[in-house]
């Protein structure tokens, strides 16, 4: 068996419900690993709810040696509360990963969007049917969260290999754009 490229974790944090994904890359090839879902909600006590969220991602990084974490970035609402539980979520995750020696990189959630369904605006339906196709795995994952962090490791490997958003088309700023679509200005 060919040894992988890269093993990507991703992640997307929650105190209530966390979600994880891990994708394999073979040269450019990217295939689903394993995917699943954390339900520290189930805790009351806040503190031993991060305490689950570390271990269990230490313990993913230890059986399945990832060489690269990415991390959705927190949603900015009106909830502050839950923004700080949310914040929390993420810091002992990406404490988990730093202590394992892997290099964290976060993604905002209209980017991972983007890169997998070419909207920044997509349910999470249609991102999980995307990944479906474009990692060709048949299981309905109803778990969003899950599918939503396979998104976050998936949009880190296009991001690292190269592979552009669909939207861009390889424009390289306005000038470029207007060079190579004359007909679309108005005078």
């Amino acid at each position: 068996m060919q040894k992988p490229d890269k093993i990507i974790l991703g992640i997307d944090p929650g105190t209530l419900v966390m979600g994880y994904g891990l994708i394999v890359v073979k040269r450019t090839k990217a295939t689903l690993l394993e995917l699943g879902v954390l339900k520290p909600g189930k805790i009351k006590d806040s503190y031993k709810r991060l305490q689950l969220i570390f271990n269990t991602v230490s313990g993913i990084i230890t059986k399945y040696q990832p060489t690269d974490f990415a991390i959705e970035a927190p949603f900015f609402g009106k909830n502050v509360q839950s923004m700080l539980k949310l914040g929390r979520a993420q810091g002992v995750a990406i404490a988990a990963a730093m202590r394992h020696g892997l290099e964290v990189t976060e993604y905002a959630p209209r980017k991972v969007k983007q890169s997998i369904t070419g909207n920044g605006n997509a349910d999470k339906e249609q991102v999980m049917k995307m990944l479906q196709t474009i990692l060709s795995f048949k299981e309905n994952a109803k778990q969003y969260d899950a599918t939503d962090a396979v998104a976050v490791a998936l949009c880190h490997h296009f991001q690292c290999s190269g592979i552009k958003d669909k939207s861009t088309k390889g424009v390289k700023g306005w000038d470029d754009f207007i060079k190579n679509n004359p007909g679309r200005l108005r005078k």
